[in-house]
């Protein structure tokens, strides 16, 4: 298999703790690029151009990083990351923390291409309150005695979200304010698969 992605996505990291969590990564190439460069191995297997995109060992070609943690889920024999018994539970972290990578994202896309002052524009600002609502959210509903060892989808996916935030937006200053929050991606990011993909 093949997995195109570049350091700083947060969506392609995902995908990459996946494949460490599922024991796959010596099973997948990774093929480093720039999807902002319209790089052509990129666009043949994503013609949409976004990290990450896998292809598969019969060339079939995945992109949007929760479809490819469900496929990398299902090949794998490991503890399964959506267990039948959890699956509305998982589900809901994950959505929760897919919705705020994309806020997260978002934001730093358009500072990037409009400038810082895009945060007050009508878009920016329903950005800015959906991460705080989400956040205070996940304030109320997590804490590390909830963890197992075997990790779900909804956790990895909020730990990443959560930790593009502190890399991208450290403005966003949920740390303090959410100390259980804290202490449970704590214990998260301590694990070796976040380790080897943290953000530079």
């Amino acid at each position: 298999m093949q997995l195109f992605l570049n350091a700083t996505s947060p969506y392609a990291r995902l995908a990459r703790i996946i494949l460490l969590e599922k024991g796959l990564a010596g099973d997948v190439t990774l093929r480093w690029c720039d999807p902002w460069a319209d790089d052509q191995a990129l666009l043949d297997v994503n013609p949409a151009g976004r990290i990450p995109a896998l292809v598969t060992n019969d060339g079939t070609t995945l992109s949007e990083s929760m479809l490819i943690a469900v496929y990398l889920d299902s090949i794998s024999p490991s503890v399964p990351m959506m267990p039948p018994s959890r699956l509305a539970d998982v589900m809901h972290l994950a959505g929760l923390g897919q919705n705020l990578m994309d806020a997260a994202f978002t934001t730093v896309i358009a500072r990037k291409h409009h400038g810082p002052e895009i945060d007050q524009s009508e878009l920016g600002r329903r950005r800015q309150r959906a991460m705080q609502r989400i956040i205070e959210q996940l304030g109320s509903e997590l804490n590390e005695s909830q963890l197992t060892p075997s990790m779900t989808l909804g956790e990895i996916a909020i730990a990443v979200a959560l930790d593009y935030l502190a890399f991208r937006l450290p403005e966003v200053n949920w740390k303090e304010e959410h100390p259980a929050l804290r202490k449970w991606h704590g214990v998260v990011i301590a694990r070796d698969s976040f380790q080897q993909t943290a953000f530079v």
